[in-house]
């Protein structure tokens, strides 16, 4: 409705830090871009938006005076009727969904809309993606119903370098990636263990202008904080004890490409200092060393936790997190993904059955059901050395239940066992109804297709409440 949101006021630059730099980060990303990226903040105001966004003619306008993102990208008064942008500062979730008006019945193009966490763990703007507008026309036109949209087509990839996934939480996932792959800016990738933070990483860098320099991985909880600070910043001779040699860390080894520190809210707030020291003049100096090195790395860090509650805390550095996480991703969990999983196992069979040098094994429709209805608590890592397991020690060309509880853990098996009886008294429910309805009712002739005895099939009957 007209009048639901407060008359524009001159935009400043955000208060929260960490905002400031994660639309600066977005700023060097998108103004190159063909794509059409916007930021608006919680009164609809647009932010920021880069060139291929604006409405042809508005863009100088823009310049002026604040604009609202109905005003700038759909040429409309009043706001539209439902935003899935709004519900993103409530929800704190990416939406994918079309922001249609309530007027005429044009949209805007929205796409997906993904929150720009603020140092308070909330939502302090949204960051907009729109489908590519028609050539010719100012905004996105309706589609006549029942017909698909050239502009948003259904997605039907499966994989982005070695992540798989046909989700929409995967899809978000790609777009993201794509989006902030060729910045400079650092990023933090957040998710639960086993969920594949390491590859996401790998894939960011492959997807980067950095992809022909390395890919430098650090485990920094598995380090002491002594031989952290020495295998990442280097020593020179004589620095300690052992020291016989100068030695290059490896910041110098990734110098041009990428470093991955995983595991980064483990690090002691020593090391912390040191690192924020080496974001902030992008330069290292080795252990026992005077002299500063420059270097041109990209850092990408991961942890499990959740570092707005540690730095509220005071367990991590707030100055370092706000360095570490001006491009933040979110990693969803396997439960949050269970489309996913056929394929992820496809994929991990295969792997598996070339790297034991077996014969490609397939999996029974049953199987599929109780691997995609488990739990996983251990995510895509759990998974991935599940099926393992079972390529090595079975020998049947087709898993089944069976096989996959043999090679469980005491919990892995159970829940597997519960689904997989589940799945097995719905199939039988199912050739019972069929077998009853193919001899019209006649239960002595369903009995005889179903290869049972007629006391039998009354107890299955029973059992089913199906008298």
């Amino acid at each position: 409705m007209a009048g639901s949101h407060p008359p524009a006021t001159p935009l400043s630059p955000f208060a929260d830090p960490i905002l400031a730099a994660r639309l600066e980060a977005l700023r060097q990303l998108a103004d190159g871009l063909t794509d059409r990226v916007a930021v608006i903040d919680r009164d609809l105001n647009v932010v920021y938006a880069n060139d291929a966004a604006w409405v042809k003619g508005k863009e100088e306008a823009a310049l002026n005076k604040p604009a609202k993102c109905y005003q700038a990208f759909v040429q409309m008064t009043d706001p539209c009727g439902a935003c899935p942008a709004e519900s993103v500062f409530e929800t704190r979730e990416v939406r994918t969904v079309a922001c249609n008006s309530s007027g005429d019945g044009t949209a805007c193009g929205m796409h997906q809309a993904f929150p720009l966490m603020a140092a308070s763990g909330e939502v302090g703007s949204v960051l907009v993606l729109f489908h590519k507008r028609p050539e010719g026309a100012a905004f996105p036109l309706p589609t006549p119903a029942g017909k698909p949209s050239r502009s948003s087509p259904e997605r039907t990839e499966s994989r982005l370098g070695d992540l798989v996934g046909v989700s929409s939480v995967m899809h978000q996932l790609f777009d993201l990636i794509r989006l902030v792959a060729d910045s400079s800016a650092t990023v933090l990738i957040q998710g639960e263990s086993g969920t594949g933070k390491e590859l996401v990483a790998r894939t960011i860098h492959q997807a980067s202008y950095r992809r022909e320099k390395p890919f430098v991985v650090v485990d920094c909880g598995a380090l002491p904080e002594t031989l952290l600070e020495s295998e990442l910043f280097g020593h020179v001779k004589g620095a300690f004890t052992g020291a016989a040699a100068a030695k290059p860390g490896l910041f110098e080894e990734a110098d041009g490409g990428t470093i991955f520190l995983d595991e980064i809210a483990d690090t002691t707030p020593t090391f912390q200092a040191k690192l924020l020291r080496v974001l902030q003049e992008g330069e290292i100096k080795r252990v026992g060393g005077t002299q500063p090195i420059k270097i041109d790395v990209r850092v990408v860090s991961a942890t499990n936790k959740d570092l707005v509650d540690l730095v509220k805390a005071k367990a991590f550095r707030q100055d370092l997190y706000y360095r570490l996480a001006v491009l933040p991703v979110h990693l969803p969990p396997l439960r949050e993904r269970r489309a996913d999983i056929p394929l992820l196992v496809a994929k991990f069979i295969a792997d598996s059955c070339q790297r034991h040098r077996q014969e490609l094994r397939q999996v029974s429709d049953e199987a599929m059901r109780a691997l995609t209805a488990a739990p996983w608590p251990g995510n895509v890592r759990e998974l991935q050395h599940y099926i393992e397991r079972a390529v090595v020690t079975t020998t049947h060309e087709e898993l089944t239940c069976a096989d996959l509880v043999a090679v469980g853990s005491h919990v892995e098996a159970a829940d597997l066992r519960t689904v997989g009886r589940y799945a097995a008294k719905q199939a039988e429910r199912v050739r019972i109804l069929q077998a009853l309805q193919q001899t019209a009712g006649n239960r002595v002739k369903a009995a005889r297709l179903l290869k049972i005895s007629r006391a039998s099939l009354y107890n299955k009957l029973q059992e089913f409440d199906l008298r």
